[in-house]
């Protein structure tokens, strides 16, 4: 007997937990081996305003050795947000990491974990917080991404490698140390899960939610732009019903607008706290600026990013560290459009209204965990077989090549559907930025969220025609989980 779907989502979550205990012997064991390059991650200066700790009080603590092995851990950007929230936004620079990790770690510090503070130190107790949070939220976000999976795949064995498969992601040792990559994956898998699971507003918090952890939070509202789209579009042409698309067009632009509300609320909150008040000649350049946005100014200025800033032969090294999940991309991408050309360059207009009407594109039949016969479950169990009846209609009225082929797509290979369109267009936004914008080795991670990446090595894996792929991508995960875990806990550079 096949194991049920809630056993496979217990397996995820064992597989979450494993790999974040794996994560920790192994930061433990490499800075138990190795001196770090910079041994500067205890300092802790004083706060710029008068309510920071005294001294005094950091000192008078029952265990200082466990509390400066957990400071000793706070290493890269990890500074910043146990800075930020030890002390506010006290730097410019500072602006360039978002308030929902630093949030939930100086509030879980002043509260679940306040009786710690004697024993260990406030700071240390900040680490250990951020720590907690970020450990946690990666848990939550795998049972989602199975979730998630699921549903768009209809293939629970699929769904399970690919889940396992993010458990041990390249980017691992991100999601296990203070950063706000677990924070984002568990609020932008989430959101996408509770969209297609029908739960709009609770979809549209998530999402919102997203955009307070990082900043590309807010590419997440183009699933619900392109939704409206199609749906103003069905509503417009195929039902004749103009009030109806402006009630539709509405809609999605409200929600569009509360997923950017978190972005631009923290761009007022910096120009605030720089700029108001402040002589004109004196202000920061990016204060002057018909729409001033301190994000993109923070991180050209004192990050370098900028488009084709990054293409110098001395990075090349770095090219290298980013090359596979960047080719990884590329052949999902490349894959995708050599099977939905004109459905992806027309932006999924050129798909059928009847495809659009059952929700082909955008509303996967969602897979039932264990359907009874009750009412609620009928209601839903009612839907999903009009929506199947009507596309075996659509599919009827095609040629038989193209038969053939949406039977392929649908039964073989899931992560060529047209339900994925909207997932590889975001994938390829993001893949675009990270390769000609930002820091090209930051690709690792930045792209570590992206589900179809992990859909498409699921299938890759078990191919035939492509076996050996399945080693190499396996071996690629094994070795950056080695390698980071070994470099950035030694406050070496990695990605």
């Amino acid at each position: 007997m096949p194991p049920s779907l809630n056993s496979y989502e217990s397996l995820v979550l064992k597989s979450a937990l494993a790999s974040r205990f794996l994560l920790v012997a192994l930061v433990v064991l490499w800075r138990s081996l190795l001196d770090p390059y910079d041994t500067s991650a205890t300092l802790n200066p004083n706060c710029l305003s008068s309510t920071s700790s005294s001294s005094s009080a950091e000192k008078l603590v029952v265990w200082p050795s466990l509390g400066s092995a957990i400071e000793s851990n706070i290493v890269w950007d990890s500074v910043y947000y146990v800075r930020i929230a030890q002390c506010g936004y006290e730097y410019e620079q500072t602006y360039a990491f978002f308030s929902l990790l630093p949030f939930l770690i100086s509030i879980s510090s002043r509260t679940v974990l306040l009786p710690l503070v004697p024993v260990i130190g406030y700071r240390a107790v900040l680490g250990l917080s951020g720590y907690l949070i970020s450990n946690m939220a990666f848990v939550f976000a795998a049972v989602y991404f199975y979730r998630l999976s699921v549903i768009i795949l209809k293939d629970t064995k699929a769904s399970l490698r690919a889940s396992i498969l993010f458990c041990f992601n390249p980017a691992s040792i991100f999601y296990t140390s203070i950063y706000s990559e677990s924070l984002y994956a568990l609020f932008s898998i989430g959101g996408v899960y509770h969209w297609f699971s029908g739960a709009q507003s609770i979809a549209v918090l998530w999402l919102a939610v997203s955009g307070l952890a990082r900043s590309n939070g807010m590419l997440n509202a183009g699933y619900i732009c392109f939704d409206t789209m199609l749906r103003a579009y069905e509503a417009l042409i195929n039902k004749k019903r103009t009030s109806l698309a402006m009630q539709v067009f509405a809609v999605g632009i409200l929600r569009c607008l509360f997923i950017f509300i978190p972005f631009i609320s923290f761009q007022a909150f910096g120009y605030y706290n720089m700029c108001h008040g402040q002589n004109f000649y004196d202000i920061r350049p990016w204060c002057r600026g018909r729409i001033p946005t301190m994000y993109s100014y923070i991180q050209g200025h004192y990050w370098g990013v900028g488009f084709l800033k990054y293409f110098h032969l001395k990075q090349m090294p770095n090219f290298l560290l980013a090359s596979p999940i960047l080719t990884l991309t590329g052949c999902l991408i490349l894959t995708y459009a050599r099977t939905w050309s004109k459905l992806l360059f027309s932006l999924g207009f050129q798909a059928s209204l009847e495809e659009m009407s059952a929700g082909f594109l955008l509303r996967p039949v969602a897979y039932s965990r264990e359907k009874t016969c009750s009412p609620d479950n009928m209601s839903s169990t009612d839907t999903e077989i009009r929506h199947l009846r009507r596309r075996k209609q659509v599919i009827g009225r095609e040629n038989p090549s193209t038969q053939v082929k949406e039977k392929k797509l649908l039964d073989e290979l899931p992560y060529l559907s047209g339900s994925m369109f909207p997932f590889i267009v975001h994938l390829g936004f993001m893949g675009a930025t990270a390769l000609f914008v930002m820091h090209v080795q930051v690709a690792t991670r930045f792209l570590s969220a992206s589900a179809p990446l992990y859909w498409f090595a699921a299938y890759l894996m078990i191919s035939p025609s492509s076996r050996r792929w399945g080693y190499l991508i396996w071996a690629y995960c094994a070795a950056y989980i080695l390698l980071g875990s070994l470099l950035f806990s030694n406050f070496y550079p990695f990605t």
